[in-house]
């Protein structure tokens, strides 16, 4: 008997293992078939960029627009009324007939020890200033001049019949030829 079982046993093994290694998996082979026949896709390439370009601020040399304008103080302490004015007979000088942001700094010099700065007056025009010429038409005055600024204070109407001093400078102007 031990013959039997044992041929039963086989028997069943054999049958066991045969059922495991039919087809039964067939729709994933078919699948996996038809994928791989199929016709390859393109990539798309990776994308071209511009080069970065720097931004360069224009504005640095102007007044901050949330400063209130400086007010002159009077002889007693306090902020207010003055007497600031401009000089209204003191003849005009060429760059005052122009607006302050119309004018660009374009260069320094020095001549006979003096230090000129070299403006740019937007029609064409190139001037040589120095420390106490006039510029712009809000009676700008040049009080500081160094090889990349001219620092100008401007006496401008304070709106109660009153006149502040305000600081301005040019800042000198980078060749833009590139």
């Amino acid at each position: 008997m031990i013959n039997r079982e044992k041929i039963t046993l086989i028997a069943t093994l054999l049958l066991s293992v045969a059922g495991c290694s039919g087809s039964k998996h067939q729709d994933l082979v078919t699948y996996m078939a038809e994928v791989k026949a199929r016709p390859s896709g393109e990539i798309e390439p990776i994308p071209t960029f511009s080069p970065y370009r720097a931004f360069k601020y224009s504005a640095a040399a102007m007044r901050s627009p949330f400063e209130p304008p400086l007010l002159a103080m009077t002889t007693d302490g306090s902020y207010g009324k003055s007497t600031l004015a401009p000089d209204q007979n003191r003849p005009p000088e060429p760059l005052e007939g122009y607006n302050f942001a119309a004018l660009t700094m374009v260069g320094t010099m020095v001549k006979d020890g003096v230090s000129w700065g070299l403006v740019d007056d937007g029609a064409g025009g190139i001037h040589r200033v120095t420390i106490g010429n006039y510029l712009g038409k809000n009676h700008g005055r040049i009080v500081a001049l160094t090889p990349s600024q001219i620092e100008v204070v401007e006496i401008v109407p304070d709106g109660k019949n009153g006149w502040v001093e305000r600081p301005r400078s040019l800042a000198l102007r980078e060749n833009k030829s590139e």
